[in-house]
């Protein structure tokens, strides 16, 4: 029965069901058919699972990102990682990744880190005489780091879904953000060396012109830290330091950098509030659907599916890992948090994997999907950007695709890359 509701719920995709609408119709019929549970249950569940106080970080992490984008603070990011990196070969990949993974600090959102890190990163490199293809393909792997660094749009929602703390997803996100990051600027580096990538007109590099860059971007800086700490330290909640980034962001936008009005401030809101809704109307009725299947006893159907190829946990990550590119490719990233997670975590606890790092290799694993067609969010990110064809921008990005694929194993099968900051600071 699996199988069927799967393949429902995929035939309606294909016809161009609203993705809610492809959910729900299988959960009702589910229902229907085993009467496992009432539909007055589920109505109360789908209230229940929309109304989570956690729930109320997303918007505002999000929102914080278009704040960001907007206000001139990713753009002195943008600035202070030039300055830190200068004039090497590759330099401007390398800033590249590195703002990303400045901008990810903030947003929690992979296409915005595209879309804000994209805008001012490859017109410049196409200046200095990068491949157009090259340096779009780079900036959407690279940003997969936007939901990696935390704090991480899935994090919230894998810690939601499955009752994990928040706060340790967070901690557990930086190690493996720091693999992935390397693991890109390698390849950059040797991509851009065989290619001849170089700038044109050699930039000065100096302790002087870093100091002043890192003056200019300082509050820019602070709002990362200032969100981190601030839940590291218990000060406050996941929510509210959602709150507190898109407040700080309109105090610096606004009064500091002057670079947000009221003009800007409001299509932001109304931007957000139309994606949230979707959002929301994927959630609800997927995490539902996650509910029946907890009930009709399929979870430790598939626990015992994959416990009955192997025990080892090496090879269960590789299972986990091909199972999630697949899905990846074809279904967008709630539905494979609320549904998916739920029915894999116990396969992964079975064989000692804990679920903050289980969530963490979830994660990554959706890092990779943004990335591989068709449902690539990221790649259709870029392809509005710059009016090249996801086709080209695929093939341009399959090394660093690759090189996400060998970070993510990298991190699946060295728990202690994502959980020594846990052991630290949890």
């Amino acid at each position: 029965m699996i199988a069927g509701i799967f393949i429902l719920m995929f035939a309606l995709l294909f016809l161009g069901v609203p993705i809610g609408s492809a959910i729900g119709i299988p959960v009702a019929a589910l229902i229907g058919v085993t009467q496992v549970t009432s539909f007055e249950y589920i109505a109360q569940f789908l209230y229940t699972k929309m109304a989570d106080f956690t729930m109320l970080s997303l918007p505002f992490f999000l929102l914080a990102g278009d704040i960001m984008d907007g206000g001139g603070l990713s753009k002195r990011m943008v600035g202070i990682a030039d300055a830190l990196i200068g004039n090497v070969t590759g330099a401007l990949g390398m800033i590249t990744i590195v703002a990303c993974m400045f901008f990810g600090a903030v947003s929690g959102s992979a296409p915005a880190t595209v879309a804000a890190i994209g805008t001012i990163m490859v017109p410049q490199m196409v200046h200095e005489g990068y491949d157009k293809g090259y340096a779009i393909g780079l900036t959407c792997v690279a940003g997969g780091l936007g939901i990696i660094v935390p704090p991480s749009f899935p994090m919230v929602l894998y810690g939601v879904t499955n009752g994990v703390s928040i706060g340790d997803m967070f901690l557990a996100g930086w190690g493996p953000a720091f693999v992935v990051g390397a693991v890109l600027i390698i390849i950059n580096y040797w991509l851009c060396r065989t290619r001849n990538y170089k700038s044109p007109i050699p930039k000065e590099t100096s302790l002087k012109k870093f100091g002043a860059a890192l003056w200019d971007g300082k509050w820019a800086l602070f709002m990362p830290v200032l969100i981190l700490g601030g839940i590291y330290s218990g000060a406050f909640s996941p929510t509210e330091a959602g709150v507190v980034s898109c407040v700080y962001g309109l105090i610096v936008g606004l009064f500091l950098y002057k670079e947000l009005d009221i003009r800007t401030i409001i299509p932001m809101f109304k931007n957000k509030v139309n994606f949230l809704g979707g959002m929301m109307f994927c959630f609800a009725p997927a995490g539902a659907l996650g509910a029946v299947f907890a009930y009709l006893g399929y979870t430790t159907a598939i626990k015992n599916f994959f416990l009955n190829i192997s025990t080892n946990p090496y090879i269960i990550v590789l299972l986990i890992y091909a199972f999630l590119f697949i899905a990846g490719m074809f279904v967008q990233t709630a539905p494979i948090i609320v549904i998916i997670s739920p029915l894999l975590l116990p396969v992964a606890t079975a064989v000692g994997i804990d679920p903050i790092h289980f969530g963490i290799i979830i994660t990554l694993a959706l890092a990779v999907a943004f990335v591989t067609p068709p449902v690539a969010t990221n790649l259709f990110v870029g392809a509005s950007m710059t009016g090249i064809s996801i086709d080209k921008i695929s093939r341009a990005a399959v090394p660093f695709i690759a090189g996400l694929v060998l970070a993510e194993i990298i991190v699946g099968f060295v728990p202690g890359i994502s959980m020594v900051m846990v052991k630290l600071f949890g």
